[in-house]
């Protein structure tokens, strides 16, 4: 896909896991795993986003490309769209894919699948789902479902709603919101531009500032969801899966 640029926000400031681009799994600090992953999608330029100087520096001798943001930021998208007009002035890559820093167990391809309905008109951002296969994660609040009504595409749907409630409510699959984004380079703009929204804070969901702003969000499913390393448990987790 031409004209895409990956950025994969990683800030050291984590609360339940301290200095977390930066712990080892498989030899490696997480933050580099992640990055070889995203260059494996073969989907675009792949650059990391940080607040910290030992961050580029893993990051380059992997040989990989990092930019320094402010540690400021409120959200990883106000971090990538500061990267994005340091590494990108000319506002030459069209999509931008908001690849979070803590998804070491990845499979590439998911990066391109998140970006593809972007490929000409429709929406301003995608994203990806996953159907939920284990029964407690439905009531979980902790697994982000996404609503959404189904397209003419197989596998995609536009979304209504994002929510940490059990919902739709009745019969039929409920899908547990993976939380990689692609952007059209306007959309992001746009988005970084408005106030957090009132069900944004509600449900402390990001992408719902998005929806309450008219924005259109499409969802790819695909028929896995990567680990998402947030706990010491977590981090067990992968590098069990990655040993």
């Amino acid at each position: 896909m031409s004209n895409v640029l990956i950025v994969i926000p990683a800030r050291m400031q984590a609360t339940r896991l301290p200095g977390k681009p930066m712990v080892d799994i498989a030899g490696a600090p997480m933050i580099v795993q992640v990055w070889r992953r995203a260059m494996a999608s073969d989907a675009g330029r792949v650059v990391v986003a940080t607040d910290s100087e030992d961050v580029v520096a893993a990051v380059s001798a992997a040989g990989g490309e990092a930019v320094m943001t402010r540690a400021d930021h409120a959200s990883g998208s106000d971090r990538i769209f500061e990267a994005i007009n340091s590494v990108d002035p000319a506002g030459t890559a069209e999509v931008i894919v908001n690849l979070q820093g803590d998804l070491p167990t990845l499979e590439p391809h998911l990066v391109a699948a998140c970006a593809a309905p972007l490929v000409g008109p429709g929406p301003d951002i995608a994203t990806l789902a996953a159907e939920i296969v284990v029964e407690e994660e439905k009531t979980n609040p902790n697994v982000v479902k996404v609503v959404g009504s189904p397209l003419d595409v197989a596998g995609r749907m536009r979304a209504l709603y994002f929510t940490r409630a059990t919902a739709p409510h009745g019969d039929g699959p409920l899908y547990h919101h993976i939380g990689i984004y692609a952007y059209r380079r306007a959309a992001l703009a746009r988005f970084v531009s408005l106030p957090p929204s009132p069900l944004e804070k509600r449900e402390k969901l990001e992408q719902l500032r998005a929806l309450e702003a008219g924005m259109r969000i499409d969802v790819t499913v695909v028929d896995t969801v990567p680990l998402g390393v947030d706990t010491p448990h977590d981090l067990e987790r992968a590098r069990q899966l990655l040993a």
